[in-house]
């Protein structure tokens, strides 16, 4: 995939922004808050319809205006390619080559980014909800029919955990309604279960492959999915997962009641990396959890290669500058000549002189592009 033009009306801190791309890396450099992100954020909106950095679709309307609209052209396997989000008060619209799509699952899909930003460095070491939101961006982006069972899982979970409330704030134990919501819950779960280790199995042998030239083949990288349904090894069919959702939702019903609230499902799931079969995220140096992340970003890529038959754009946001000269470097080989890339940062003296002399350089400053020399 390849961007050729972008444009921005009244999006953040741009008036009127009519962006030409041309080059396979394209840096933006500018000091903090003058809009370098908001560039990013808006080829990451025209890819999935929602902002990374906030869930205030209002927050993306340049002050004062009643609306923005994105536009993007860009070149991809199947032919030209034109999106468009329009946002407004009272909700956004989508568009692909001038046709407006009802449904978003219809969208998504049709552009493939991967964003890298300062944040993913804590993907290892971070929360679980960061590692549940990066499978769910990840798998979302090439499977249409996950982002379905996700959402629908996620309406199941509001509705059942309103009703478990009601049940432990009245004091009666009518489960007939609840019984209605497993039927349901396990149905949705399972699906997005059985779709998160399918995706960690392809993007473990990248990973690996990745990890281990990175560091000479020292260090050998694994994940593992941590279900909170304490799978059985082995037992990844559709059926069996259904049947132990079944059983240890009817073991913990009464100490569900008793908290309101869902106590297992993928809603509650985790990811464990290991080197050398030793946990990274408890005992892995700053250096490997940071290894750790740039090889499953770079894995990332090569999986949406495979996936959809051609590579994504990726999205650095002020990552290099963290990335020191031998991480640079494979970041750099790996997307070299085959991946589209946009780079934000604040000084152009952490980036490599070679990377410098193939990039198109665009200096930013309060919502004004120029390009640069």
């Amino acid at each position: 995939m390849f961007i050729e033009n972008l444009q921005l009306k009244n999006y953040r801190n741009y008036n009127d922004l009519d962006l030409s791309f041309d080059r396979q890396i394209n840096i933006f450099q500018g000091n903090n808050a003058q809009g370098k992100t908001n560039i990013l954020e808006a080829l990451y909106l025209l890819a999935l319809a929602k902002s990374h950095r906030t869930s205030k679709e209002k927050e993306l309307i340049r002050w004062g205006n009643s609306f923005s609209v994105v536009k993007g052209s860009f070149k991809t396997r199947r032919g030209n390619l034109n999106l468009e989000v329009q946002l407004t008060p009272k909700g956004k619209k989508v568009k692909v080559n001038q046709l407006e799509k009802r449904k978003l699952s219809e969208y998504i899909g049709m552009l493939n980014v991967v964003m890298f930003g300062p944040e993913d460095l804590s993907l290892v070491k971070g929360s679980p909800q960061y590692r549940r939101k990066f499978l769910d961006i990840e798998i979302g982006q090439v499977s249409p029919s996950y982002l379905y069972h996700l959402s629908q899982y996620q309406k199941v979970i509001r509705h059942r955990n309103n009703y478990l409330k009601e049940i432990t704030n009245s004091g009666e134990n009518s489960v007939e309604l609840l019984e209605i919501w497993d039927i349901q819950l396990i149905e949705h779960g399972t699906k997005v279960i059985l779709k998160r280790i399918n995706f960690l199995r392809q993007l473990e042998k990248w990973a690996k492959n990745i990890h281990s030239n990175i560091t000479d083949n020292r260090e050998v990288l694994s994940i593992l999915y941590k279900s909170s349904l304490s799978l059985e090894d082995g037992s990844l069919r559709e059926s069996d997962i259904m049947e132990q959702y079944k059983n240890n939702l009817l073991k913990l019903r009464q100490q569900e009641i008793y908290r309101g609230t869902t106590l297992i499902g993928p809603h509650r799931d985790d990811l464990e990396f290991f080197i050398n079969q030793v946990d990274v995220q408890s005992f892995g140096s700053q250096g490997q959890q940071r290894t750790t992340a740039l090889s499953l970003k770079l894995a990332e890529i090569e999986l949406i290669n495979e996936e959809v038959g051609e590579y994504p754009i990726l999205l650095l946001d002020d990552v290099l500058s963290e990335l020191d000269a031998i991480r640079q470097t494979q970041l750099i080989q790996t997307i070299e000549d085959k991946v589209q890339t946009i780079i934000t940062t604040t000084s152009i003296d952490s980036i490599d002189i070679n990377t410098l002399k193939r990039s198109a350089l665009y200096h930013v400053e309060a919502g004004k592009v120029k390009i640069g020399n």
